[in-house]
């Protein structure tokens, strides 16, 4: 789900070109990433792609091809994985798998209706991540010569931690935690910019990136980081889905700006309420657990180990993937012979 706070940042977003982005290291939210890639390439009844072992290769093939893409527009992508969710995100885990199971059944009515279009809609909900598929990835990263990192905890929190440092410029997620885990800068849509059909009509848009600064979310609403993650806790975030009963983003700017004590804000609304799971998710958001156990080094990619894993292993075109090589040798050499040129004479 993540935090709702997608009202706040319509004013304040911008769309911009992959241009943009040119020699810049992006912290990419892996597991958001991968799961957009799962949603999205699949066969017109909704199936995933798969190998002849009955293995899912959806999201294989959007991560060799969309990160080959990424190294052509110039960017440094680097991804970072989810570690062990908090233990408070336990609630809105167990609500997403039942959610899935009901889509699941959906899916299946909808398959033996005949409503393939209906079908597709019900299978993008009921996406699974497994271990070996988040294995496989990094299999596939680690023979690309791209680096990973993989969080203690929140993946997103670990990224907005490495641009925090400055050691990435910004992070890349559809969902907008990082901002509230303090990421001083924010871009989506960069896994599925492109041509999109809308849901249930015969619609096509073109999703461009999108970029976002924290400071100018906090200057433009006149607010402090925590009083976003205020805001945030209030409309709902992974840890309390359900928010506060009847408040929208309108009250709840309204609140953190009138009353500086959050204690007093949730005692207001809810007389009941236990101030310490409160604080905790506070301090998710502000004290994150976070790692600095990580290098990032991006190199050449390994001809031999790609083919054996996406070829061999999984049945894809020999052709299809030798070519996207060959872009990918080119735009190694381009982006970092570059890069290693303009630091030289700079």
């Amino acid at each position: 789900m993540g935090v709702n706070i997608r009202e706040l940042i319509v004013p304040i977003k911008k769309e911009i070109s992959f241009n943009f982005l040119k020699g810049k290291i992006i912290a990419i939210d892996a597991y958001n990433t991968l799961y957009q890639f799962l949603s999205t390439i699949r066969q017109k009844d909704g199936t995933l792609l798969m190998d002849s072992k009955g293995s899912i290769t959806s999201h294989l093939n959007g991560l060799f091809y969309r990160t080959i893409n990424f190294l052509e527009y110039g960017i440094k992508p680097v991804y970072v994985f989810d570690g062990k969710p908090p233990e408070l995100k336990k609630r809105e885990l167990e609500s997403r798998a039942k959610l899935k199971q009901e889509a699941y059944i959906k899916y299946i009515r909808a398959l033996e209706t005949g409503d393939l279009e209906e079908a597709r809609i019900y299978a993008q909900q009921t996406s699974r991540l497994t271990e070996n598929m988040v294995n496989d990835a990094k299999e596939l990263l680690n023979a690309l010569g791209i680096p990973w990192i993989q969080a203690p905890s929140e993946g997103e929190a670990q990224a907005a931690y490495i641009v925090c440092k400055g050691d990435a410029w910004a992070t890349a997620s559809q969902d907008y935690d990082s901002l509230l885990f303090g990421s001083p800068r924010l871009v989506r849509n960069i896994a599925i910019s492109g041509k999109r059909k809308l849901p249930r009509k015969n619609i096509y848009i073109d999703i461009k990136p999108e970029y976002l600064e924290l400071k100018s979310i906090l200057e433009y609403w006149n607010i402090s980081r925590e009083q976003l993650v205020y805001i945030g806790i209030l409309l709902g975030t992974d840890f309390n889905p359900d928010g506060f009963k009847g408040i929208g983003i309108k009250r709840a700017l309204k609140l953190v700006k009138e009353i500086s004590d959050f204690n007093k804000i949730i005692k207001t609304l809810d007389k009941t309420a236990d101030l310490s799971f409160y604080n905790q998710i506070i301090n998710i958001y502000l004290n994150p657990e976070v790692t600095d156990n990580y290098t990032l080094e991006w190199k050449k990619p390994d001809r031999e180990k790609v083919i054996r894993l996406l070829v061999d292993e999984h049945d894809f075109s020999i052709n299809r993937v030798e070519n996207a090589l060959n872009r990918a040798k080119i735009a190694f050499r381009k982006l970092f012979t570059q890069t290693s040129l303009e630091t030289w004479f700079g």
